[in-house]
């Protein structure tokens, strides 16, 4: 358990890693599409990809010609109970982790300064 969970959190403290991730989360990508974001060679991306299957953190298939990658979101589970061990993490709402994903990821510019109501205006 302890190989699997040191992996995991290796894998997850990259952030192209996590980026790559959350890209993942929408659909199983190919390897050339979720290279074509980064500034970066496909070899380097192919090195990331290789850490999160290592990890158990995604899957990669042949599909023909293409090698596609797909987001295995059980693997989680298992940092997910450790951390709930010491009794300061709620559960893992996977909405809500995406959600902050998606803010993280964001470009600075496109996160609102805080809760917009509509009906303030």
């Amino acid at each position: 358990m302890t190989a699997r969970l040191d992996a995991t959190f290796a894998a997850l403290a990259d952030p192209t890693r996590r980026r790559i991730l959350a890209m993942l989360l929408e659909d199983d990508m190919a390897v050339t599409d979720v290279a074509e974001p980064f500034e970066m060679s496909l070899a380097a991306i192919s090195k990331h990809l290789t850490v999160l299957t290592n990890a158990g953190l995604i899957s990669q298939e042949k599909r023909g010609r293409l090698k596609w990658c797909k987001l295995e979101p059980d693997a989680l589970r298992e940092a997910t109970v450790w951390m709930q061990g010491f009794g300061l993490f709620e559960p893992v709402n996977l909405d809500a982790f995406e959600r902050f994903l998606e803010m993280e990821l964001a470009p600075r510019g496109d996160i609102p300064d805080g809760p917009q109501n509509p009906d303030a205006a």
